[in-house]
């Protein structure tokens, strides 16, 4: 089975993957498809506006970040939305 890995982690890291006790959501299209985000302790109001995630393989290169929203009345996927500088 093919182990997920997590936005934002170490490329170095042996073990890339969702911790135990964590909750995610998976980003959907864009430049970090496939990722997983890790939302834990994330408020309410957190998870209902757009997480913009700072990435160099996106539009806009490095300094530019990829948007993604929470798909409405599904907490697991995020889906993007564009990418900006």
């Amino acid at each position: 089975m093919l182990r997920r890995r997590v936005y934002g982690g170490d490329h170095d890291d042996p073990d890339p993957g969702p911790r135990p006790g964590h909750s995610y959501g998976e980003l959907v299209g864009g430049p970090l498809d496939g990722l997983l985000l890790d939302v834990t302790g994330w408020s309410a109001r957190q998870l209902a506006e757009e997480a913009r995630l700072p990435t160099e393989i996106g539009r806009y290169g490095p300094g530019g970040r990829a948007h993604y929203r929470r798909r409405p009345g599904d907490g697991e996927h995020w889906d993007w939305s564009g990418d900006s500088r």
